[in-house]
């Protein structure tokens, strides 16, 4: 192989290598910038890997062209003319392949927010449906350590039974000092319960913004049913009403994705 052969080799290696780590910079920052969930599992580690691996790509270019000292300049007018053209026309093909990354990942983003969502409502149903007594002993709610433990065990009893299931809290409606407040149950309450002193409804309060309580009260005070999905920069939130006869309560499902983010 002459020199000029491997000086060739060696830019279209390097060139690449450039615009690959380009795209990939692009790539990340968008998803890093727009809390954006694409990616699977392990798959910023492999990132840092491709990143180095391109970066290996770039030195070794780079060295055998330092080693041959062979830049080449066009020869005539007639081929920096023809140059100028081709470049133009590679320069247009490699930005609009930007608009094309960043509509792959919102895409992306989309289609992961979506199936998370028929996740979390199926999880819901599946809860709900797949044991009445148990529905039944959620709905019938009653601020004591008897609804606090019957909660927690039937939540610990499905988060044993797959694997996947998402942290869920019922909430409930009550008052404190005769003011409206929303209380939250999960499966880690036994923690709070002491045999020697009564459960504190402080304790169990469940903090929310105006927007959900705004919500909750359509669902508690004017019987809605109205499911409310949110999710922001990996966090999934479901809250999934469930009425029987006059008594209401709400499951509150909430999931933390870290795939796709640095350092996850």
């Amino acid at each position: 192989m002459t020199a000029k052969q491997l000086v060739k080799i060696s830019n279209i290696i390097g060139i690449t290598s450039i615009i690959l780590l380009v795209y990939w910079v692009f790539t990340f920052i968008t998803i890093e910038v727009f809390g954006l969930k694409v990616f699977r599992e392990n798959m910023t580690e492999t990132f840092y890997l491709s990143i180095l691996g391109i970066l290996a790509l770039m030195t070794g270019s780079l060295i055998i062209n330092i080693m041959f000292n062979l830049t080449r300049i066009a020869a005539n007018k007639e081929e920096d003319e023809s140059n100028k053209k081709s470049s133009k026309k590679t320069y247009s093909i490699l930005l609009s392949i930007f608009p094309i990354i960043a509509l792959i990942l919102f895409t992306g983003d989309y289609l992961t927010s979506r199936k998370k969502e028929k996740m979390l409502i199926k999880s819901a149903k599946s809860l709900l449906e797949k044991n009445e007594i148990n529905s039944l002993k959620l709905v019938n709610y009653e601020f004591n350590e008897k609804f606090i433990n019957q909660t927690a065990t039937i939540l610990e009893i499905y988060s044993e039974t797959d694997k996947n299931f998402p942290d869920v809290s019922v909430l409930v409606k009550d008052s404190i000092n005769k003011s409206p407040v929303y209380l939250g149950f999960n499966r880690s309450n036994y923690e709070n319960i002491n045999d020697s002193i009564s459960p504190n409804k402080k304790e169990y309060l469940h903090k929310t913004n105006q927007e959900e309580r705004d919500y909750l009260d359509k669902i508690f005070n004017d019987r809605s049913t109205e499911l409310r999905y949110r999710n922001h920069d990996g966090e999934y939130e479901l809250f999934y009403p469930y009425k029987k006869g006059k008594k209401t309560i709400v499951l509150y499902f909430s999931e933390h994705q870290r795939y796709g983010k640095m350092g996850s």
